[in-house]
């Protein structure tokens, strides 16, 4: 819960998570703003400066309401945070999947999945183990996991798209990382290259380290763009699902 002093109510306790809980009270007046609002300008926000920043009073502001009142719409914290993951897994476009080409299908939700992410970096902080399934998150199971549903069993079909969807997670985390290094320090990613590159010709030049020298002098794939890597790999993780439809 956001710091207000005051206790869940009974009535809170009830819901099990935001999606259960109607958006308008059965009884007292209509409301005034509504849940799309109040995430939005959350979203908002958090994409100009960090979730920490999506704080109630910031959000009122944003809206010209007041704090307290949010809370009639929104509860508590973590159900500000579903409200504002399930809004942007909502624009991953997975119209008119599955469309029968599933090496197609699979590759337009990860360039999706990595947009929304670059989109909304602080998507990165956020502690999701045991999501809520609301209806955005709801639909992009059924879509992209239907890609996968006539060809491998539900419980193959789940660790297959886990495999995509962490590599889609761990190299645009990566990349988000990069960026908010080169904000801190200043240096462009060629300019740390620069600067490290003397450091790195001592270790070369050593001997100690041959699998190392051989990725500075032979590999292609670290100086290849961000797109290009992405890309690289997302090929080779849709190899490893052709390899386990082809043993189904």
């Amino acid at each position: 819960m956001y710091a207000t002093g005051e206790e869940e109510t009974v009535a809170d306790a009830e819901y099990v998570n935001i999606w259960m809980r109607p958006e308008r009270p059965a009884r007292g007046p209509k409301p005034v703003y509504s849940r799309a609002q109040i995430t939005e300008a959350a979203i908002r926000i958090a994409d100009a400066e960090g979730l920490e920043a999506a704080t109630m009073r910031r959000i009122a502001a944003e809206i010209g309401a007041g704090a307290m009142s949010l809370y009639r719409y929104v509860p508590s914290r973590d159900d500000l945070v579903e409200l504002m993951a399930d809004r942007v897994m909502g624009e991953i476009d997975v119209t008119g999947m599955p469309s029968g080409d599933w090496r197609a299908d699979l590759t337009r939700y990860a360039d999706g999945l990595r947009a929304m992410w670059l989109r909304h970096p602080w998507i990165a902080t956020v502690q999701r183990s045991l999501p809520s399934f609301g209806p955005h998150q709801l639909l992009l199971i059924e879509r992209l996991m239907g890609v996968l549903d006539a060809f491998v069993s539900i419980d193959e079909n789940l660790g297959l798209v886990a495999i995509l969807a962490g590599y889609v997670e761990g190299t645009v985390r990566e990349e988000i990382s990069a960026a908010e290094e080169v904000r801190r320090s200043g240096l462009s990613e060629a300019e740390w290259m620069a600067r490290s590159s003397p450091y790195i010709d001592q270790v070369v030049k050593s001997g100690d380290y041959p699998i190392f020298t051989k990725i500075v002098i032979e590999a292609r794939q670290p100086h290849l763009s961000r797109d290009d890597q992405f890309r690289h790999g997302l090929q080779r993780v849709l190899d490893c699902v052709a390899a386990a439809l082809a043993g189904a």
